[in-house]
């Protein structure tokens, strides 16, 4: 199952019920204007494939739930107002950088800064 919901301006937060989305494999929600956390919920989408959810309006640590996905390959993260440290491990080793871009208060593993230990994020 797919879900590609971009660019249709939705406002609001991701619905924390897109996690029982089990077989969902990809989820396209880029340009749009969403915003708080992304749930810690997506975490349950062993299925998972794709995740783009870049330039929306959407803050708050990444969840390290996410970095277990066993079949996540591509996601994008770029062009929100994320932050705290990105999870490492599992299926964020594939992931380039540039997925992570344009997220200000975002801080790479290995570096310090104000919010690396998300106790602030």
């Amino acid at each position: 199952m797919r879900r590609e919901l971009a660019g249709n301006n939705f406002e609001g937060p991701i619905p924390a019920e897109f996690g029982n989305l089990m077989s969902l494999v990809a989820m396209d929600l880029f340009n749009n204007k969403l915003s708080g956390p992304i749930p810690s919920t997506i975490g349950n989408l062993k299925s998972l494939v794709f995740l783009r959810i870049d330039h929306n309006r959407l803050s708050g640590p990444i969840p390290a739930e996410l970095a277990a996905l066993p079949a996540l390959a591509e996601a994008d993260f770029s062009n929100n107002d994320f932050c705290g440290t990105i999870p490492t491990g599992g299926a964020f080793q594939n992931i380039p950088a540039k997925s992570f871009d344009n997220n200000p208060r975002l801080i790479r593993p290995g570096m310090e800064g104000p919010d690396s230990d998300n106790s602030s994020c």
